[in-house]
């Protein structure tokens, strides 16, 4: 296939096309492939041909990995303020709202008690379509509420990661949540609390730099960026040139910072095992 054939946009547009819906064709980023949206839909958004993982929503995530049934959901309550009167090229008040509407949840996060293959578990997703996942203080106050009711009802946690990192917009308020919610992991550890993390595309700044790394048992999928800074910031800061591959999951595994690539059509039934593992 020419290279030319390889450009990395992902919508084949087909607005040309009347008998054909704006859409319905995709372009893998990864080998080129033209793909049926529909075939993505049912094949956990993996590519047929190289298996490259496409975005997940986190409702998609809740659905793939939360056995069908009642869910408890934590937080659900809690709003963003507005609490230093935030306004830049965009106004965080507005950024919000439209936020709120466009996911249909109060912020980037959503915690819940389900069952994976029938064991209790708490799940905490983490949501990029909503302010690119940013870290504020909805966020580390549902995080916190959620490891503390794993570790009041004894539940493994599982936390799907996928943020850019602390939201700029509240400030130190948003640094703060980083000491708070890695408070409450420590106690859930000290008493003997189960704590799988979940690394998905992407997983930087703040997240990585607290719970995101904290877990018993850090996995990831396949080619997931995951790191602090952005590679421009760090090769400006080391005037060097970073090894292939630098922030890939594939990279993290080899150099021992996270403990095994999972796909994603895999991910139940391993993180089933890993929790009947420690729990039975």
């Amino acid at each position: 296939m020419p290279e030319w054939f390889r450009r990395k946009s992902q919508n084949i547009k087909t607005k040309n096309r009347k008998d054909t819906k704006e859409g319905m064709w995709i372009k893998c980023p990864s080998c080129g492939e033209v793909i049926y949206s529909n075939l993505l839909k049912n094949s956990f958004n993996l590519c047929p041909s190289c298996n490259h993982h496409f975005n997940f929503s986190y409702q998609d995530y809740i659905d793939l990995l939360i056995d069908d049934g009642e869910k408890i959901f934590i937080g659900k309550d809690i709003y963003s303020s507005d609490p230093l009167n935030f306004n830049s090229s965009k106004n965080y008040k507005e950024q919000l709202s439209n936020a709120e509407t466009k996911t249909g949840i109060n912020d980037a996060v959503v915690a819940l008690e389900g069952k994976i293959n029938t064991v209790n578990v708490v799940l905490i997703v983490l949501n990029f379509g909503f302010i690119g996942g940013s870290i504020g203080s909805v966020m580390g106050e549902i995080i916190s509420r959620g490891i503390k009711h794993a570790d009041n009802n004894k539940m493994p946690l599982l936390i799907v990661s996928a943020s850019g990192g602390a939201r700029m917009q509240e400030g130190a308020i948003s640094l703060m949540q980083l000491a708070k919610m890695s408070t409450k992991m420590a106690e859930f550890s000290k008493n003997g609390g189960l704590f799988i993390s979940l690394l998905t595309n992407p997983t930087m700044g703040g997240a990585s730099a607290s719970f995101s790394m904290q877990g018993d048992i850090v996995i990831a999928e396949p080619n997931a960026l995951i790191g602090f800074a952005g590679q421009r910031v760090i090769k400006q800061t080391i005037g060097e040139d970073l090894p292939k591959g630098f922030q890939r999951s594939e990279f993290l595994l080899k150099k021992g910072f996270i403990d095994h690539i999972i796909p994603r059509n895999q991910l139940k039934d391993k993180i089933s095992k890993l929790i009947k593992f420690f729990y039975e």
